[in-house]
């Protein structure tokens, strides 16, 4: 017991150092994908044939492999084909490359969510809009938009909830998140090795973040109850 409290501290503060890289490729995941996801959404609705079948091509490559690949391609591809390490070998080229990987992946889950939605509201409401006189963007951001973030909260809440979760394949490419701190205590870290115990205190970790991220995106369903 005493071996345990002596550790303690250590190993949450280490937990709160990766928490923090979580935290961060979290939301930078979020700020990036939102919108490349929209504007990814808009090639595949584009009446241009090409235009929407290499929109098409890219989300089907993307959604059909895993995230960890892609991790592991845009952080060696260059390095190791190209003969240019653009990330460098330390912790900010890490996860920039991560976020890269992370924005792209998730940007064309959004797209097709954000598609869905698009094409859920009915052409009629478009029409009318014409009739009044008003402009195609005007129509889009007073008409199509409003309702398609109603109808497309559940599923992008679902996305969300799992972006939680994969923050911990970065560990991939070695950077430092939660699960990477809490396993290097296994391997030697801080003058501890085989330590088991600190993976699940990482569990805690993301509990406590799923299920704050859950609270906030119940809220903003019942904010937007007023489309009912």
């Amino acid at each position: 017991m005493d071996i345990f409290l002596h550790q303690l501290p250590i190993v949450v503060n280490a937990l709160n150092v990766g928490f923090l890289q979580t935290l961060k490729l979290f939301s930078v995941t979020l700020l990036g994908a939102f919108p490349l996801g929209l504007i990814i959404a808009f090639g595949s609705l584009s009446k241009i044939k090409a235009v929407s079948m290499f929109t098409g091509f890219i989300i089907w490559i993307i959604r059909g492999t895993p995230l960890m690949i892609q991790l592991l391609i845009v952080y060696y591809f260059p390095g190791l084909v190209l003969h240019n390490p653009i990330w460098g070998g330390g912790e900010q080229g890490r996860f920039l490359a991560a976020s890269l990987a992370f924005i792209i992946n998730y940007a064309c889950y959004f797209s097709e969510i954000y598609r869905g939605g698009i094409q859920s509201v009915p052409v009629g409401q478009q029409e009318a809009g014409l009739v009044l006189g008003m402009t195609k963007s005007q129509i889009f951001f007073n008409v199509t938009l409003l309702q398609m973030i109603k109808r497309i909260v559940p599923p992008i809440s679902n996305e969300i909830i799992t972006l939680v979760k994969d923050t911990s394949l970065a560990r991939i490419i070695a950077l430092q998140e939660v699960i990477w701190a809490g396993q290097a205590f296994m391997k030697g870290s801080h003058g501890i090795s085989g330590a088991i115990w600190p993976l699940f205190f990482t569990a805690l970790y993301y509990l406590v973040f799923n299920g704050i991220v859950t609270v906030l995106l119940a809220r903003l369903e019942r904010k937007l109850d007023y489309f009912r």
